[in-house]
């Protein structure tokens, strides 16, 4: 298991200095985040970003993310140039050795939350989502200013968008994703880059758009419509575990056969959500006892099926006075990935 940790670039108020002093992190998981979507990432952008990294004593294991278009998505004309700037993109990744990269096929909206600073019992605050909240937001007049959330379209663009999405359902989806796979899966191989795609978060529809990266049987699917060893996943405990259906360490077990050293689990973010009610959820501190997510079982889960790549803390609480970016501040996820070492060491001493 390489430790891993999260880094917005130079614009991320958590210096590359401050992570390399947690104990263990040895990984920044970052991008190039002020490219236009669906333009191609130059080896050199890219290599002065890991080169960046590097020169603080850290390395460079995963991109997370090169946004796919929504032209893509939608199966428009004009995605095979896309796609083939993405395959550009995946091919800058090999040239500098960059081995993993995390992607999503999320209609409009990447993750999602209704409160981002949900005040806890203990004086925290943390990323919550409540579906009944979700259905009073009008759309019409653009996206809130959220993270997770469109805002980069004014209304009548965003409002086009959602519409362009009516004439695409799930299976529509499904299809346009075996697409893109099918031409991007062959040159990733040849990179030396392993694909992971991210589930959807939530794992279930939002605003009428369907999203299809959500249970055990998806992300079955999804490693089948390519069957090649470069096409994984990103496994999520946070956007999985807020679904009570899902069986995380059973998960991990399924994809995990599909060959060793993790199998189709090419990275894997950990963390814990507390689940109170229906489509409802609020996201807690990492340890088991504090959510829904038995992060000790879906470690060893882990374990057990040979996974040795990158894993990192994923959102974490505001604590301790911290301000800045919601879910992405400094203590609580370094706490996180303490806690996700502990685990791990625990589970290889206990082998031996």
């Amino acid at each position: 298991m390489i430790p891993s940790f999260r880094w917005f670039g130079s614009a991320d108020p958590i210096p590359l200095a401050h992570i390399r002093q947690i104990p263990g992190v040895t990984g920044v998981v970052s991008a190039l985040y002020d490219l236009p979507v669906g333009e191609p990432w130059s080896r050199e952008r890219l290599g002065t970003l890991k080169a960046q990294i590097e020169d603080a004593g850290l390395r460079f294991p995963v991109v997370e993310s090169i946004p796919v278009h929504e032209n893509i998505k939608l199966g428009r004309r004009g995605r095979d140039r896309l796609i083939e700037n993405f395959c550009r993109s995946v091919c800058s990744m090999g040239e500098l050795g960059i081995p993993v990269l995390c992607y999503n096929f999320m209609p409009v909206f990447d993750w999602t939350r209704t409160d981002l600073a949900l005040r806890l019992p203990d004086g925290s605050t943390a990323l919550a989502y409540d579906h009944a909240a979700l259905a009073q937001v009008d759309l019409s007049r653009g996206a809130p200013d959220l993270p997770g959330w469109a805002t980069a379209y004014q209304p009548a663009e965003l409002q086009a968008l959602i519409a362009a999405y009516r004439e695409v359902d799930g299976e529509r989806l499904w299809d346009n994703l075996a697409y893109f796979l099918e031409r991007v899966v062959p040159v990733a191989r040849e990179a030396g880059v392993r694909l992971a795609i991210h589930p959807d978060d939530p794992p279930w529809p939002i605003f009428g758009l369907p999203r299809i990266i959500t249970n055990a049987a998806a992300l079955e699917r999804l490693v089948a419509l390519v069957d090649s060893p470069v096409n994984g996943v990103t496994f999520c405990t946070g956007s999985l575990g807020a679904s009570p259906e899902n069986d995380l360490p059973a998960m991990v077990r399924r994809l995990g056969a599909l060959g060793g050293n993790g199998g189709r689990i090419h990275f894997a973010h950990c963390r814990n959500v507390l689940v109170t009610g229906a489509r409802r959820f609020h996201e807690t501190a990492h340890p088991s006892a504090c959510g829904s997510v038995d992060l000790f079982q879906v470690l060893r889960a882990l374990r057990d099926v040979g996974f040795a790549g990158p894993m990192r803390p994923d959102h974490g609480r505001m604590i301790w006075g911290e301000t800045g970016r919601p879910g992405y501040g400094l203590y609580d996820r370094a706490l996180g990935i303490t806690y996700l070492q502990g685990l791990w060491e625990a589970l290889v001493r206990s082998e031996g």
